[in-house]
């Protein structure tokens, strides 16, 4: 998502930094995930996601954050998580919540599927934000 965001000229004026926490130790150092939210629910899960996008927040000190954890492919898939599985947190001030997304592609395509799911749902947010 950031190199989509950073490749925008000014983007410097909305958008802080990001947080890659690939490892689950990373998750729960920086990203504030609970260690039995990944225990309970494992790392790709809605619970995650969300506690993902809410520690993210807190630690950037932004308005809003987008996370996502999933299973691009080619392996690592279980019967209950399939390949293409995908959860998208947004944190805002209003509150915490997630989306469940399968996507069909390889790698890459999955990767690049959920940043810009990740990116039209943060979009949405934005275009139905009334300041006060």
């Amino acid at each position: 998502m950031a190199v989509r965001l950073t490749s925008v000229p000014g983007a410097s004026e909305f958008f802080r930094g990001g947080l890659i926490t690939y490892h689950n130790e990373i998750k729960l150092r920086l990203a504030g995930v609970k260690y039995e939210t990944l225990m309970n629910y494992g790392a790709v899960s809605a619970q995650v996601a969300e506690e993902m996008a809410a520690g993210g927040r807190r630690t950037l000190g932004v308005d809003i954050c987008l996370s996502d954890t999933g299973i691009a492919g080619p392996g690592g898939e279980t019967s209950a998580k399939p390949v293409g599985l995908f959860y998208i947190g947004l944190a805002t001030p209003e509150g915490t919540w997630s989306r469940k997304f399968i996507f069909k592609g390889d790698r890459d395509k999955n990767r690049e599927s959920a940043a810009a799911a990740a990116l039209k749902w943060a979009a949405e947010y934005l275009g139905n934000f009334k300041g006060s």
